[in-house]
């Protein structure tokens, strides 16, 4: 991996989070290099179980954004965020915590090792209330 400046950092964490609430695809899966892997409950559970929960390639990550955040009454209604995250230069962290101003939401950490500018890895974490809204779904995809 290469080192990423930190405005290239700063351009992940902001766009990332503008183009999954604004649900834009295009934006969301232009910060990805070509051959990036995505790795979540989330793709395991929306799979039916039949997955691995992994996804490699820009395209199959494309596809999946595209299912996952088109979908009416999404598990991933709310994206509250503190504003804190923390990079090396080669890895983002930042949280979506529980505890909310409106109250509980789904908790995630997100993961992203970068390569020139670009996501190449991205890791997402669920918590406790991530993963109870999950559950229901690991006999079937997830509403």
């Amino acid at each position: 991996m290469t080192d990423t400046t930190e405005a290239d950092i700063r351009h992940i964490y902001e766009r990332w989070h503008a183009t999954v609430r604004g649900r834009d695809i295009d934006g969301l899966t232009a910060l990805y290099t070509e051959d990036a892997v995505l790795e979540s409950p989330l793709v395991f559970v929306e799979s039916g179980g039949g997955a691995s929960g992994i996804l490699r390639g820009k395209a199959a990550i494309r596809r999946f954004f595209d299912a996952s955040l088109r979908k009416p009454g999404s598990v991933l209604g709310r994206w509250y965020r503190t504003g804190a995250f923390f990079s090396d230069g080669r890895q983002l962290v930042w949280e979506y915590p529980r505890a909310t101003p409106e109250g509980d939401q789904i908790n995630l950490v997100e993961v992203m090792d970068l390569a020139a500018g670009l996501i190449a890895h991205h890791r997402v974490y669920w918590g406790w209330v991530g993963f109870r809204a999950l559950a229901p779904g690991l006999n079937g995809p997830v509403g």
